[in-house]
């Protein structure tokens, strides 16, 4: 999995088997600021399941902007979108963590 990030958003990249078919992932939203992704191609015996789990810092993420995209060559895209200063959230900068309001 490839995470990218800019000021605004995470985008999670992976690269899935062709085998793996949309209705074969799952991907839940967790406390915590937590992502579960789970692909599975259950018909089969072998590399056939795939699981990871995202933590984001706390406050850093708005997890109700959760947005999927599986592409037919097996790209499976996922953002989240980050709160932002002009937000008045908590945000994750270089030099630490900050607060605005």
């Amino acid at each position: 999995m490839v995470l990218q990030s800019t000021l605004n958003a995470y985008t999670l990249i992976v690269h899935l088997p062709r085998v793996i078919s949309p209705e074969m992932v799952t991907i839940s939203a967790k406390k915590g600021e937590r992502l579960d992704v789970v692909a599975d191609a259950w018909h089969m015996e072998h590399d056939c399941h795939y699981e990871w789990q995202v933590r984001f810092a706390p406050g850093d993420v708005d997890m109700s902007s959760v947005r999927a995209r599986f592409n037919s060559d097996g790209r499976l895209s996922i953002d989240v979108q980050r709160h932002t200063a002009e937000s008045g959230h908590i945000y994750a900068s270089r030099g630490g963590w900050g607060c605005m309001f």
